[in-house]
């Protein structure tokens, strides 16, 4: 497969969108259960779900949603398909496998993958299953469990404008903030480089903190005077002031593991570009220490201990 393939717009445009009366869901992790659940409370229309746990699929059944046997039921039950999958080479398996989503797939059908992917996987699939008559759309998700939860994520979302337009309604079902970014693969080019972004600030704070301790300085006293100035944002706010103050890394959270997933995916268009991202290199390398160390499934701040045992 070309996996630099990539669909016109005018050629996308010209796919014609089946009316929406059906939705299914695949994946429901951390942040899929919470996102079927409202896309099933919000949207009025039923939906079928598919995860290897029975657990959260049993936690969504009273809010209407299905559970379905298999992808290929997932597939047929819906119009809509939105995947919540842990990488982009789990949704291209998914898609791609004898018995899956490409096999399966209908003329007019939409695939929406929530997960974060490469930019070239995101791609192909849009250019195999637009040969199939179908469209592939990019919308990975930002923030938190809590967000999930309550419905306010920021959903970046690479598509045709027909695409973008037919899907926004249902997004906004788990989202606040959604941004049409270009094309498909352009939400994940963004999505990706927001990861990035704040990865290495938590490596600044991380750094700060451990400079702070050894200094003199309260941290606690360091975090809140930064949030008051140049230096505040939501990595201060939330991974600084909420995990790293407390020492609290919990599992089932953004884990170290995840995060150099998106990480390398990031590394990996630096090296398309021709961009040399030293500051992410050096955030990658924290990770692999982390993993090392058997950290490797807490959140990810806990590349603190890392930095202050130095």
């Amino acid at each position: 497969m070309n996996t630099s393939a990539t669909l016109s717009r005018p050629a996308a445009e010209a796919i014609a969108i089946t009316a929406i009366r059906r939705l299914g869901f695949i994946g429901l992790g951390v942040m899929g259960e919470p996102m079927c659940r409202n896309l099933a409370q919000k949207s009025g229309l039923p939906v079928i779900a598919l995860d290897r746990d029975p657990q959260p699929l049993a936690r969504v059944a009273p809010f209407g949603v299905v559970a379905a046997a298999d992808a290929g039921a997932v597939v047929e039950g819906s119009d809509v398909v939105f995947l919540s999958l842990p990488s982009g080479e789990v949704v291209r398996e998914l898609c791609e496998g004898a018995d899956g989503l490409l096999a399966r797939i209908r003329p007019g059908q939409i695939v929406v993958d929530l997960s974060t992917s490469p930019v070239d996987i995101t791609r192909a699939l849009a250019a195999a299953f637009a040969q199939r008559g179908a469209r592939f759309l990019d919308a990975p998700v930002a923030r938190t469990r809590a967000a999930a939860e309550a419905g306010t994520l920021s959903v970046m979302v690479g598509a045709d404008v027909a695409g973008f337009d037919a899907v926004r309604p249902l997004i906004a079902t788990f989202a606040s903030d959604i941004t049409h970014c270009g094309d498909v693969g352009t939400g994940q080019v963004v999505k990706i480089l927001n990861n990035m972004v704040l990865f290495e600030t938590v490596v600044a704070m991380a750094e700060a903190k451990a400079i702070a301790e050894r200094s003199g300085v309260d941290p606690a006293l360091l975090f809140e005077t930064l949030s008051k100035g140049s230096a505040d944002s939501f990595a201060l706010r939330n991974h600084g002031m909420k995990a790293m103050l407390p020492g609290e890394f919990p599992e089932r959270a953004f884990s170290v593991e995840y995060a150099r997933k998106d990480l390398d995916y990031a590394l990996r268009l630096a090296r398309d570009t021709g961009v040399d991202a030293r500051g992410a290199r050096t955030v990658d390398g924290w990770f692999q220490e982390a993993i090392d160390a058997g950290d490797g499934a807490r959140y990810h701040p806990v590349i603190y201990r890392r930095i202050a045992a130095r």
